[in-house]
Protein backbone atom coordinates (compact mmCIF):
# COMPACT_ATOMS: atom_id res chain seq x y z
CA UNK A 1 0.00 0.00 0.00
CA UNK A 2 0.88 3.34 -1.05
CA UNK A 3 2.25 5.63 2.07
CA UNK A 4 -0.10 8.78 2.37
CA UNK A 5 1.63 11.78 4.54
CA UNK A 6 0.86 15.05 4.52
CA UNK A 7 1.77 16.61 1.09
CA UNK A 8 3.86 20.02 1.36
CA UNK A 9 2.40 22.53 -0.59
CA UNK A 10 5.36 23.56 -2.59
CA UNK A 11 5.80 19.97 -4.05
CA UNK A 12 2.53 19.46 -4.75
CA UNK A 13 2.07 22.63 -6.78
CA UNK A 14 5.94 21.39 -8.64
CA UNK A 15 4.26 17.74 -8.93
CA UNK A 16 0.80 19.42 -10.61
CA UNK A 17 2.85 21.57 -12.91
CA UNK A 18 4.96 18.80 -13.99
CA UNK A 19 2.51 16.86 -15.51
CA UNK A 20 1.48 18.98 -18.45
CA UNK A 21 5.01 20.12 -19.11
CA UNK A 22 6.04 16.36 -19.81
CA UNK A 23 4.05 16.31 -22.90
CA UNK A 24 5.52 19.41 -23.79
CA UNK A 25 9.36 18.81 -23.78
CA UNK A 26 9.71 14.83 -24.04
CA UNK A 27 8.86 11.72 -23.61
CA UNK A 28 8.04 10.14 -20.05
CA UNK A 29 10.17 7.69 -18.53
CA UNK A 30 10.33 5.33 -15.64
CA UNK A 31 11.47 8.43 -13.43
CA UNK A 32 8.62 10.30 -14.12
CA UNK A 33 6.36 7.71 -13.14
CA UNK A 34 7.98 7.24 -9.80
CA UNK A 35 8.05 10.95 -9.62
CA UNK A 36 4.43 11.19 -10.16
CA UNK A 37 3.42 8.68 -7.68
CA UNK A 38 5.87 9.77 -4.89
CA UNK A 39 4.29 13.13 -4.81
CA UNK A 40 0.72 11.20 -4.58
CA UNK A 41 -1.01 11.83 -7.64
CA UNK A 42 -4.19 9.42 -7.49
CA UNK A 43 -3.79 5.93 -9.17
CA UNK A 44 -6.25 7.08 -12.43
CA UNK A 45 -4.21 10.45 -13.10
CA UNK A 46 -1.30 8.32 -13.20
CA UNK A 47 -2.35 5.87 -15.83
CA UNK A 48 -3.98 8.66 -17.74
CA UNK A 49 -0.88 10.62 -18.25
CA UNK A 50 0.80 6.70 -19.36
CA UNK A 51 -1.59 6.95 -21.39
CA UNK A 52 -1.59 10.14 -23.28
CA UNK A 53 1.87 11.20 -23.62
CA UNK A 54 4.76 9.99 -25.53
CA UNK A 55 6.59 7.35 -24.01
CA UNK A 56 10.62 5.89 -23.87
CA UNK A 57 9.96 3.70 -20.86
CA UNK A 58 12.15 0.88 -19.79
CA UNK A 59 10.72 -2.36 -19.11
CA UNK A 60 13.43 -4.72 -18.58
CA UNK A 61 12.66 -7.25 -15.46
CA UNK A 62 15.36 -5.42 -13.74
CA UNK A 63 13.66 -2.18 -14.47
CA UNK A 64 10.10 -3.43 -13.45
CA UNK A 65 11.38 -4.89 -9.96
CA UNK A 66 12.67 -1.15 -9.30
CA UNK A 67 9.51 0.23 -10.53
CA UNK A 68 7.33 -2.37 -7.96
CA UNK A 69 9.98 -1.26 -4.65
CA UNK A 70 9.63 2.67 -5.34
CA UNK A 71 5.18 2.08 -5.21
CA UNK A 72 4.43 1.87 -8.38
CA UNK A 73 1.09 0.08 -8.83
CA UNK A 74 0.49 -3.12 -10.95
CA UNK A 75 -2.05 -1.40 -13.24
CA UNK A 76 0.38 1.88 -13.66
CA UNK A 77 2.96 -1.07 -14.60
CA UNK A 78 0.13 -2.69 -17.26
CA UNK A 79 -0.79 0.30 -18.70
CA UNK A 80 3.31 1.41 -18.96
CA UNK A 81 3.62 -2.63 -20.79
CA UNK A 82 0.65 -1.74 -22.79
CA UNK A 83 2.03 1.28 -24.57
CA UNK A 84 5.44 -0.22 -25.09
CA UNK A 85 4.29 -3.15 -26.89
CA UNK A 86 1.87 -0.97 -28.75
CA UNK A 87 4.67 1.38 -29.92
CA UNK A 88 6.81 -1.68 -31.07
CA UNK A 89 3.95 -3.98 -32.39
CA UNK A 90 4.43 -4.59 -36.27
CA UNK A 91 1.79 -2.80 -38.15
CA UNK A 92 -1.10 -4.90 -39.51
CA UNK A 93 -2.16 -4.78 -43.16
CA UNK A 94 -4.95 -2.85 -43.41
CA UNK A 95 -6.95 -1.90 -46.74
CA UNK A 96 -7.19 1.49 -48.08
CA UNK A 97 -9.49 3.53 -45.57
CA UNK A 98 -12.57 5.49 -46.78
CA UNK A 99 -11.78 9.79 -46.17
CA UNK A 100 -13.93 10.16 -42.98
CA UNK A 101 -15.30 13.26 -41.45
CA UNK A 102 -12.95 15.68 -39.36
CA UNK A 103 -14.93 15.39 -36.40
CA UNK A 104 -14.96 11.64 -36.86
CA UNK A 105 -11.25 11.69 -36.77
CA UNK A 106 -10.83 13.49 -34.33
CA UNK A 107 -13.18 11.05 -32.15
CA UNK A 108 -11.16 8.29 -33.36
CA UNK A 109 -8.36 9.84 -32.01
CA UNK A 110 -9.33 10.70 -28.54
CA UNK A 111 -10.49 6.94 -28.54
CA UNK A 112 -6.80 5.65 -29.22
CA UNK A 113 -5.38 7.93 -26.25
CA UNK A 114 -8.29 7.14 -23.84
CA UNK A 115 -9.04 3.44 -24.28
CA UNK A 116 -10.87 3.23 -21.17
CA UNK A 117 -13.14 6.23 -22.44
CA UNK A 118 -12.60 8.38 -18.71
CA UNK A 119 -14.24 12.12 -18.75
CA UNK A 120 -13.87 14.25 -16.23
CA UNK A 121 -17.42 14.92 -14.60
CA UNK A 122 -18.66 18.14 -15.92
CA UNK A 123 -21.33 20.65 -14.52
CA UNK A 124 -22.38 23.56 -16.51
CA UNK A 125 -25.16 26.20 -16.07
CA UNK A 126 -27.29 28.07 -18.41
CA UNK A 127 -26.93 32.06 -18.14
CA UNK A 128 -28.49 33.79 -21.12
CA UNK A 129 -27.92 32.00 -24.18
CA UNK A 130 -25.62 29.74 -24.15
CA UNK A 131 -24.13 26.70 -21.31
CA UNK A 132 -21.42 28.57 -19.13
CA UNK A 133 -18.64 25.52 -17.22
CA UNK A 134 -18.55 25.67 -13.65
CA UNK A 135 -15.01 24.62 -12.81
CA UNK A 136 -14.51 21.16 -11.01
CA UNK A 137 -12.32 21.42 -7.71
CA UNK A 138 -11.44 19.15 -5.24
CA UNK A 139 -12.30 19.90 -1.66
CA UNK A 140 -9.67 19.70 1.29
CA UNK A 141 -10.08 17.45 4.25
CA UNK A 142 -9.44 18.74 7.73
CA UNK A 143 -9.09 16.51 10.72
CA UNK A 144 -10.27 17.74 14.06
CA UNK A 145 -12.04 16.86 17.66
CA UNK A 146 -14.66 18.93 17.62
CA UNK A 147 -17.94 16.52 16.72
CA UNK A 148 -19.93 17.29 13.90
CA UNK A 149 -23.29 18.63 15.50
CA UNK A 150 -23.62 21.80 13.35
CA UNK A 151 -22.21 23.58 10.77
CA UNK A 152 -21.91 26.44 12.70
CA UNK A 153 -19.47 24.81 15.32
CA UNK A 154 -17.38 23.82 12.47
CA UNK A 155 -16.92 27.06 10.98
CA UNK A 156 -15.82 28.59 14.25
CA UNK A 157 -13.07 25.50 14.83
CA UNK A 158 -9.48 27.02 14.26
CA UNK A 159 -8.26 23.69 13.56
CA UNK A 160 -10.81 23.24 10.63
CA UNK A 161 -10.35 26.93 9.01
CA UNK A 162 -6.69 26.64 9.56
CA UNK A 163 -6.00 23.22 7.80
CA UNK A 164 -8.48 24.27 4.72
CA UNK A 165 -6.63 27.40 4.54
CA UNK A 166 -3.26 26.21 4.11
CA UNK A 167 -3.76 23.73 0.73
CA UNK A 168 -2.87 24.51 -2.50
CA UNK A 169 -6.00 26.62 -4.13
CA UNK A 170 -5.93 26.69 -8.02
CA UNK A 171 -2.63 24.31 -9.57
CA UNK A 172 -4.51 22.53 -12.24
CA UNK A 173 -4.08 18.86 -13.17
CA UNK A 174 -3.46 18.93 -17.10
CA UNK A 175 -4.25 15.42 -17.65
CA UNK A 176 -7.71 16.42 -16.50
CA UNK A 177 -8.14 18.69 -19.42
CA UNK A 178 -7.19 16.11 -21.60
CA UNK A 179 -9.51 13.06 -20.50
CA UNK A 180 -12.77 16.21 -19.66
CA UNK A 181 -15.90 16.08 -20.84
CA UNK A 182 -16.19 18.62 -24.15
CA UNK A 183 -19.53 20.03 -21.83
CA UNK A 184 -17.46 22.80 -19.96
CA UNK A 185 -13.94 21.20 -20.86
CA UNK A 186 -13.02 21.83 -16.80
CA UNK A 187 -9.77 20.97 -15.25
CA UNK A 188 -9.56 20.18 -11.55
CA UNK A 189 -8.66 22.97 -9.24
CA UNK A 190 -6.65 20.88 -6.27
CA UNK A 191 -7.20 22.30 -2.75
CA UNK A 192 -5.00 19.45 -1.28
CA UNK A 193 -5.31 17.12 1.69
CA UNK A 194 -4.60 18.57 4.73
CA UNK A 195 -4.34 16.89 7.34
CA UNK A 196 -4.09 18.58 10.73
CA UNK A 197 -3.12 15.72 13.28
CA UNK A 198 -2.58 18.05 16.13
CA UNK A 199 -4.01 16.79 18.68
CA UNK A 200 -3.34 16.85 22.44
CA UNK A 201 -4.22 12.82 22.86
CA UNK A 202 -5.09 10.52 20.28
CA UNK A 203 -8.86 9.44 20.35
CA UNK A 204 -10.27 6.39 18.50
CA UNK A 205 -12.39 8.34 16.47
CA UNK A 206 -12.26 11.99 14.54
CA UNK A 207 -14.18 14.24 12.81
CA UNK A 208 -13.11 14.64 8.91
CA UNK A 209 -14.01 17.89 7.49
CA UNK A 210 -14.79 18.46 3.41
CA UNK A 211 -13.88 22.19 2.54
CA UNK A 212 -13.31 24.83 -0.30
CA UNK A 213 -10.58 27.16 0.17
CA UNK A 214 -11.56 31.09 0.29
CA UNK A 215 -14.12 32.88 1.58
CA UNK A 216 -16.43 32.69 -1.98
CA UNK A 217 -16.37 31.24 -5.19
CA UNK A 218 -15.74 33.18 -8.63
CA UNK A 219 -18.84 31.58 -9.97
CA UNK A 220 -21.49 34.44 -9.58
CA UNK A 221 -24.80 33.31 -10.78
CA UNK A 222 -27.64 36.46 -10.76
CA UNK A 223 -30.48 33.40 -11.21
CA UNK A 224 -32.09 32.48 -8.48
CA UNK A 225 -33.04 29.50 -10.31
CA UNK A 226 -30.40 28.01 -11.61
CA UNK A 227 -30.74 24.76 -13.99
CA UNK A 228 -27.44 22.68 -13.85
CA UNK A 229 -26.34 19.68 -16.42
CA UNK A 230 -24.36 17.52 -14.68
CA UNK A 231 -22.37 14.36 -16.48
CA UNK A 232 -20.59 11.70 -14.80
CA UNK A 233 -21.28 8.97 -17.68
CA UNK A 234 -17.84 8.11 -17.76
CA UNK A 235 -16.23 9.48 -14.71
CA UNK A 236 -12.93 7.30 -13.64
CA UNK A 237 -13.04 4.32 -11.50
CA UNK A 238 -16.73 4.72 -10.32
CA UNK A 239 -20.39 3.04 -11.33
CA UNK A 240 -22.42 6.04 -12.60
CA UNK A 241 -25.48 4.42 -11.00
CA UNK A 242 -24.10 4.32 -7.61
CA UNK A 243 -24.06 8.31 -7.65
CA UNK A 244 -26.97 11.32 -7.98
CA UNK A 245 -26.30 15.02 -8.15
CA UNK A 246 -27.01 17.18 -5.20
CA UNK A 247 -27.30 21.08 -4.69
CA UNK A 248 -25.74 21.76 -0.94
CA UNK A 249 -25.52 25.11 0.93
CA UNK A 250 -22.00 26.09 1.68
CA UNK A 251 -21.15 27.37 5.22
CA UNK A 252 -18.67 30.55 5.30
CA UNK A 253 -15.59 29.89 7.84
CA UNK A 254 -13.43 32.64 9.85
CA UNK A 255 -13.69 33.92 6.02
CA UNK A 256 -10.82 31.49 4.96
CA UNK A 257 -13.09 28.79 3.70
CA UNK A 258 -16.52 27.30 3.01
CA UNK A 259 -17.52 24.37 4.80
CA UNK A 260 -18.85 21.51 2.62
CA UNK A 261 -19.75 18.70 5.36
CA UNK A 262 -18.01 16.27 7.37
CA UNK A 263 -18.61 12.84 9.48
CA UNK A 264 -16.70 10.73 11.97
CA UNK A 265 -13.88 8.32 11.10
CA UNK A 266 -11.47 6.51 12.44
CA UNK A 267 -7.99 8.33 13.28
CA UNK A 268 -6.45 6.51 10.49
CA UNK A 269 -8.93 6.34 8.25
CA UNK A 270 -7.59 8.35 5.26
CA UNK A 271 -4.59 5.49 5.18
CA UNK A 272 -6.70 2.44 4.76
CA UNK A 273 -6.98 0.75 1.67
CA UNK A 274 -9.82 -1.57 2.65
CA UNK A 275 -13.30 -0.39 0.95
CA UNK A 276 -15.21 -0.22 4.90
CA UNK A 277 -15.88 3.07 6.06
CA UNK A 278 -19.35 4.71 5.69
CA UNK A 279 -18.58 7.99 4.97
CA UNK A 280 -22.22 9.37 4.16
CA UNK A 281 -24.71 7.58 6.54
CA UNK A 282 -24.20 9.98 9.01
CA UNK A 283 -22.69 12.74 6.94
CA UNK A 284 -23.46 16.66 7.89
CA UNK A 285 -23.93 18.80 5.27
CA UNK A 286 -27.02 21.35 4.28
CA UNK A 287 -29.01 19.74 1.41
CA UNK A 288 -30.71 21.88 -1.19
CA UNK A 289 -34.54 20.42 -1.77
CA UNK A 290 -33.98 19.84 -6.08
CA UNK A 291 -35.52 18.78 -9.01
CA UNK A 292 -33.14 16.13 -10.57
CA UNK A 293 -34.31 14.67 -13.95
CA UNK A 294 -31.87 11.72 -15.22
CA UNK A 295 -31.92 11.38 -18.75
CA UNK A 296 -29.63 8.04 -18.26
CA UNK A 297 -27.14 7.00 -15.69
CA UNK A 298 -24.93 9.82 -15.07
CA UNK A 299 -26.72 12.50 -16.88
CA UNK A 300 -29.15 14.86 -15.22
CA UNK A 301 -30.43 17.85 -15.22
CA UNK A 302 -30.97 19.56 -11.79
CA UNK A 303 -33.09 22.96 -10.64
CA UNK A 304 -33.32 23.85 -6.85
CA UNK A 305 -37.64 23.49 -6.39
CA UNK A 306 -37.15 26.54 -4.85
CA UNK A 307 -35.86 30.15 -5.23
CA UNK A 308 -31.81 30.35 -3.73
CA UNK A 309 -30.99 32.43 -1.00
CA UNK A 310 -28.24 34.85 -1.46
CA UNK A 311 -25.09 32.76 -0.16
CA UNK A 312 -22.45 30.11 -0.62
CA UNK A 313 -23.62 27.03 -2.63
CA UNK A 314 -22.18 24.03 -4.93
CA UNK A 315 -23.38 20.99 -6.98
CA UNK A 316 -21.60 18.10 -5.50
CA UNK A 317 -21.87 13.74 -6.10
CA UNK A 318 -23.58 12.27 -3.53
CA UNK A 319 -23.89 7.86 -3.22
CA UNK A 320 -27.83 6.66 -3.80
CA UNK A 321 -27.19 4.60 -1.07
CA UNK A 322 -26.17 5.99 2.41
CA UNK A 323 -24.64 2.79 3.36
CA UNK A 324 -22.07 2.87 0.43
CA UNK A 325 -18.52 2.29 1.43
CA UNK A 326 -15.67 4.15 0.95
CA UNK A 327 -11.56 3.44 0.61
CA UNK A 328 -10.00 6.34 3.25
CA UNK A 329 -7.06 5.84 1.19
CA UNK A 330 -9.26 7.15 -2.03
CA UNK A 331 -10.80 9.37 -0.22
CA UNK A 332 -7.45 11.54 0.72
CA UNK A 333 -5.74 10.54 -2.55
CA UNK A 334 -9.13 11.71 -4.51
CA UNK A 335 -9.39 8.72 -6.87
CA UNK A 336 -12.09 6.40 -7.91
CA UNK A 337 -14.53 6.83 -5.25
CA UNK A 338 -12.85 8.65 -3.53
CA UNK A 339 -12.79 11.90 -6.07
CA UNK A 340 -16.33 11.37 -7.08
CA UNK A 341 -17.44 12.33 -3.83
CA UNK A 342 -14.88 15.37 -3.30
CA UNK A 343 -15.90 16.97 -6.24
CA UNK A 344 -17.43 20.31 -5.93
CA UNK A 345 -18.69 22.80 -8.14
CA UNK A 346 -19.02 26.16 -5.72
CA UNK A 347 -20.88 28.79 -7.07
CA UNK A 348 -22.43 32.31 -5.49
CA UNK A 349 -26.05 33.54 -5.81
CA UNK A 350 -25.94 37.37 -5.18
CA UNK A 351 -28.83 39.55 -4.96
CA UNK A 352 -30.07 41.33 -8.35
CA UNK A 353 -28.68 45.12 -8.71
Amino acid sequence: MRKNSVVKIGLAFLMCASVSSFAQQRPLTNADVVNMVKGGLAESVVISAIQLNPANYDISPAALLALKKAGVTQQEQDAMLAVMKAATAPPMPQPSPQPQPVESQAAASASARNPQGWRMPTVSVTQGSAPQAVPLEKAQLAQTKTKPSSMSSLASDSVVTQALQGGVNTAAYGVASKVSSPVGGASVQEAGSIFSGMMARRKPTVTYVWGVAGPSSANVLQDYLPTFAVNFVNAPGIAPDDYEPAIVKLTPAQNTCRIVGATQGKEDAQASAAADWQVYSSFLEERVAVNAEKSKPGEYQVTPRSPLLPGEYAVVLRPVSKSKKFSGGNVARGQGDGFVFDAVWSFQIVAAQ
